[in-house]
Formats: C-alpha cells, structure tokens, sequence
C-alpha cells in the first residue's frame, strides 16, 4: 500500500517540507538574489527533494505495486538538478521553463498518488492540493514567460513556502497513521 510506504518514510515528507520552506524563505530573504544564485538554490532543492523520493520509492518498492510513481518524481527532480548545475549559466527564460516542466509533472504525479492513495488513509486531500499547487504554478509560469524568473521569486517563494507548509501536514499525518497501523497490530497480536 502507498500509505504504508508513507507512513514508513513520513521522516522524508516531513524533510522535504523543511527544505521546501527553508527554500522560499531564502528567496524572500534575499530580495536582490542574483540570476546565478537562484540556479543553484533550486538545483540543490529540486536534487534535494528528488533524491527525498528515490530513497522513499525504493525502500517501498517490496510493499507496493505504484512505488514507481514516487520513482519518477524523484527522478524526475534529481535530472533536474543535475541539468540545473550543468547550466548555471541559463537564462532566466530557461530556468523558468525548468521550473515550470518540473512544477508540473511532480503536480501531476502527486495527484496520481493522492488519487491512489484515497482509498487508504484520510488526509490524501493534502497532497493532492500540493500536486495542484504545483501544476498551477507551472502553468503560471509558462503563461507569462516573458517577466523572467527575477520577476517570479515572489511567486517561487510563496509557492515553495506553501508547498512546504502542505508537505508538513501531510508528514504529520502519515506518522499518526503508521501509530495507528502499529497499535492495531499490536491489539492484534494481543
């Protein structure tokens, strides 16, 4: 179950929504960042959060059939912090097309989790308005490519913030459901 899987690793959730929020933070604190800085501040945050999720799919993949879908999102943001540190010269329009691709495939993935997820544990709501959150910050930012991704740190700091501030909650969740999981086994074998 994909529940179990989070439950297990709701640790990694929990340091995703830290890193998130430690991210947009950084942004709003440096209001005059350079073009060069926010390239390698979100290409260690997007190889952060998907190294986060391959280690999160692979210590589940023996327990559930769709680990794979927390596969591609971890690779997903891996390759892109990889790209991100082989180009720190882009341009801001192509750091924010970056953004935007990465924003919304791992928004899509996450709806799929939560989709899947439904059936198994409350609180799945959560994620699923992460995956919007980030679909619809990629779709912003494709629609108005012109402004430059200096124009958008407001918009990448509030996202990252919120996102984190979701994935915290639903850290928390998965750890009261593997308490749960836990106790009735143990009522169980009592």
């Amino acid at each position: 179950m994909l529940s179990t899987i989070l439950a297990r690793y709701w640790w990694m959730i929990l340091l995703r929504g830290i890193l998130a929020i430690l991210f947009g933070l950084l942004v709003f604190a440096w209001p005059g960042i350079t073009l060069l800085s926010l390239v390698f501040l979100f290409g260690f945050y997007a190889l952060a959060d998907g190294i986060a999720n391959v280690v999160t799919a692979i210590g589940g993949r023996g327990e559930q059939e769709h680990w794979w879908v927390l596969l591609l999102l971890g690779i997903a943001g891996v390759a892109l912090g990889i790209l991100t540190f082989l180009n720190p010269g882009l341009t801001a329009l192509a750091l924010l097309f970056y953004i935007a691709v990465w924003a919304i495939v791992t928004g899509v993935l996450q709806i799929v989790a939560a989709i899947r997820l439904r059936r198994e544990i409350e609180g799945e709501f959560w994620l699923a308005l992460a995956g919007a959150a980030s679909v619809g910050l990629g779709l912003l930012l494709l629609a108005r490519p012109g402004e430059g991704a200096l124009a958008v740190l407001w918009i990448i700091g509030f996202y990252a913030i919120l996102f984190g501030v979701v994935l915290l909650i639903l850290a928390f969740r998965a750890r009261a459901f593997a308490r749960d999981v836990r106790q009735v086994s143990a009522n169980f074998r009592a």
